[in-house]
């Protein structure tokens, strides 16, 4: 498969921290890759970079051969690289359809003017936005509820639904951070489902998470990140025996 996301040799530090220290990896076409390791590792901060919040100090990342540095976070998600975020992040007196419909706004071509006056042009994309919108509630499990309020849905019920939202930006990589953070086993079991599917509709997946059983389950290649550097890589029984990985979460015996 052709590489969507090519990080190559990423530091980034906060003052005399290094936080990422030369991390290269890639991310396929259609994959789900997992990037894991101890809390502090420099997970989320990667993420920060990837996706615009941040700026690395050095090193390039490359989407779809384009150089990501120095793009604002809503650039990027139009070039189809989209996030969602460890706290969850909705507008919750917002109806839940119209938390998804936000997330097409960077898909939509009218401009103030066909807001007020509202020619032919500008209410067919607005029928196709709700119809998308529908569409993605049902496909992450949501349809029964697309006039509730955000706030009303259940923690896992919202999780999905950010995911529902980015899934409306058009994605060609979604990147999850910690999305089954919270969540009961029953709700793991359906994202794990939910993951798969988004895979099966040719978007790819790059995913954060401390629930090891769910990284293994789900992952195609995992990268694995200690104190900022990269410590292992490959799949997912190859990481689960590699020692330096075993180290990393478990320590060794001193003797």
């Amino acid at each position: 498969m052709a590489i969507l996301l090519d990080v190559h040799e990423m530091t980034h530090a906060f003052g005399g921290l290094t936080a990422v220290d030369r991390l290269s990896f890639t991310v396929e076409e259609g994959s789900i890759s997992s990037l894991i390791g101890p809390n502090g590792a420099g997970k989320t901060t990667v993420f920060n970079c990837i996706t615009g919040i941040y700026r690395p100090r050095s090193g390039a990342i490359r989407f779809r051969g384009r150089e990501l540095r120095g793009l604002r976070p809503h650039r990027i998600a139009q070039l189809g690289l989209v996030r969602t975020f460890q706290s969850i992040r909705l507008f919750p007196n917002m109806s839940v359809l119209d938390n998804v419909l936000a997330g097409r706004h960077c898909r939509t071509h009218a401009g103030v003017l066909g807001a007020i006056i509202r020619p032919p042009s500008q209410r067919r994309e607005e029928r196709e936005g709700v119809a998308l919108a529908e569409n993605l509630l049902t496909f992450v499990g949501l349809a029964g509820s697309p006039e509730w309020q955000a706030s009303a849905l259940s923690y896992g019920d919202q999780r999905r639904l950010e995911i529902a939202r980015g899934l409306a930006t058009g994605p060609a990589l979604l990147v999850l951070d910690e999305p089954a953070a919270g969540m009961n086993p029953v709700e793991k079991e359906r994202l794990a489902e939910l993951v798969r599917r988004i895979r099966e509709r040719g978007i790819a997946v790059l995913l954060i998470e401390h629930d090891m059983r769910l990284v293994m389950r789900v992952s195609d290649h995992i990268t694995v990140l200690n104190y900022g550097r990269k410590i292992a890589e490959g799949s997912p029984e190859a990481v689960r025996n590699d020692p330096a990985v075993i180290e990393a979460y478990l320590g060794t015996d001193d003797e």
